[in-house]
């Protein structure tokens, strides 16, 4: 006689969700580290400027001048944003920066993102010490080159298009049209992806502009959105080239056009605030949307030399 021994296994055995053993959960148990008792401070002293920025933008122009300064606005001053508007072309001087800004970021993904390939794919005669001059045009500060850019930029206004010349926004945008720091920082994160890819690639009969395109790019998008936002800011944030080549008004970007509000005797500091809150904007929504890219493609980009 045989005799069958039915053993009876608890559901939460069964189901994996068994309460006598509970795994604790490692981000649950996972403790604040010491450090934030140190970033939190300086992240406070550093949002002082921007606090002060904005109280100023909505005081009057008794309390901006006040010292010491008045830290809680008695009347709320909305209207300091709406006089900033209209006393000067603030509509213009946007249309401008937009228009820089865009182009800048476009050529300097699109080029960038060709020569830094190039740089970490290709062999081709020359290609160390190219690179080598490249990287040294880092260290060379801007207060260097810009007369030689200045002379370069009025010889291409007068000989090739008066567009890009002197007073135009041609000017902004060509002397920036691609960066050795955006050649570089590709380079780096693309000799991070595995290169058995684009041979498997190369293998099908993919030209090796398609493998740039079609398997590199598509892989590269954390570095792309990075390069795409500091060339943003830096070139929305951009003063001194402008204040350079740019004359009139009609061609004037941001940070140019907030001069406005100050004089040899005196500054508009209520309506100065306002219309530096208003240019901030859009960086701070450029820079919130591409956070989440910084650290995953500066991380990457340090790996392979």
């Amino acid at each position: 006689m045989t005799v069958h021994t039915v053993v009876t296994v608890p559901d939460d055995v069964v189901s994996g969700t068994s309460t006598s053993n509970p795994v604790p959960d490692a981000r649950r148990s996972r403790a604040p580290s010491p450090w934030h008792l140190v970033l939190i401070p300086i992240t406070f002293v550093l949002l002082v400027p921007l606090l002060w920025m904005l109280i100023t933008s909505l005081e009057t122009p008794d309390e901006a001048a006040q010292f010491p300064p008045t830290l809680v606005p008695h009347d709320i001053r909305w209207a300091n944003y709406p006089d900033a508007l209209n006393a000067a072309p603030f509509g213009q001087f946007f249309l401008n920066s937009a228009i820089v800004a865009v182009v800048v970021v476009l050529s300097n993904v699109v080029l960038c993102s060709l020569a830094g390939y190039a740089f970490a794919r290709l062999q081709f005669p020359g290609k160390s010490l190219l690179f080598a001059s490249l990287m040294v045009t880092l260290m060379v500060p801007f207060q260097v080159t810009m007369i030689p850019e200045f002379l370069i930029v009025k010889w291409l206004g007068i000989h090739v298009a008066s567009g890009v010349g002197i007073d135009h926004l041609g000017a902004l945008i060509v002397p920036n049209l691609v960066t050795a720091f955006g050649i570089f920082f590709l380079r780096q994160f693309f000799r991070t992806i595995p290169v058995e890819l684009e041979e498997a690639a190369r293998i099908d009969g993919t030209s090796r502009i398609g493998v740039l395109f079609k398997i590199v790019l598509p892989l590269s998008l954390p570095a792309l959105s990075t390069l795409a936002a500091l060339t943003f800011l830096d070139s929305w944030n951009n003063f001194l080239w402008p204040l350079i080549v740019i004359d009139s008004q009609s061609n004037m970007t941001l940070p140019l056009g907030l001069t406005f509000f100050q004089s040899a005797h005196a500054t508009q500091w209520t309506l100065l605030m306002a219309g530096n809150v208003m240019s901030l904007l859009p960086m701070l929504v450029i820079f919130f949307a591409a956070q989440r890219y910084f650290v995953r493609s500066v991380a990457a980009t340090g790996l392979k030399g």
